[in-house]
């Protein structure tokens, strides 16, 4: 019964913003499994990683010569990579979210055009569905934008820590 209530307001709520919220909405749920999946990653998969990869440096003879700094850089990129993975299309992702809201406005102010044209005036009530349509688009990019703002900069900001850490714990010998 709940179910049933929860997907009816979800469609009653899409055909409010129309076809534009429907993509807004996919966007945003693929933003929100990257940024879950990198945040599972961080939390579980990472440590590991890089604990490997400091062992491994620590168990090395050398680590002084050039090819020894060669070495631990390209080890230090193998685990910035994998932890980074994901981040440019998350930043893609929301750095589309207000660009499709916008896209929703302009559909439903063609709306609102419309209705103008076929009414030959400018009746409010028949105006309304089209401002409507123009507005929840909007805000729901910019809800998705925000959102996805904060989360990527947070993950941005754990790949730039989680470096100089390595980095700290992968010191040369001069």
């Amino acid at each position: 019964m709940f179910f049933a209530e929860f997907f009816e307001a979800i469609r009653d709520f899409t055909e409010t913003g129309g076809q534009v919220l429907l993509v807004i909405g996919v966007l945003i749920f693929v933003m929100w499994m990257l940024i879950l999946e990198r945040a599972l990653y961080f939390f579980i998969w990472h440590k590991q990683l890089k604990q490997q990869t400091i062992a491994s440096w620590n168990a090395r003879q050398d680590k002084s010569s050039w090819f020894a700094e060669q070495i631990r850089q390209a080890q230090i990129s193998r685990v910035m990579l994998k932890l980074n993975v994901s981040v440019p299309i998350i930043q893609a992702l929301v750095a589309l979210c207000p660009l499709l809201g916008l896209m929703g406005t302009v559909t439903g102010m063609i709306e609102v055009f419309d209705v103008m044209a076929i009414s030959g005036s400018g009746n409010a009530r028949s105006m309304a569905s089209g401002v409507s349509k123009a507005t929840i688009p909007t805000m729901a990019g910019m809800v998705g934008a925000l959102s996805g703002v904060f989360a990527s900069t947070w993950l941005a900001r754990i790949g730039k820590t989680e470096k100089t850490h390595i980095e700290d714990a992968m010191a040369m010998e001069h």
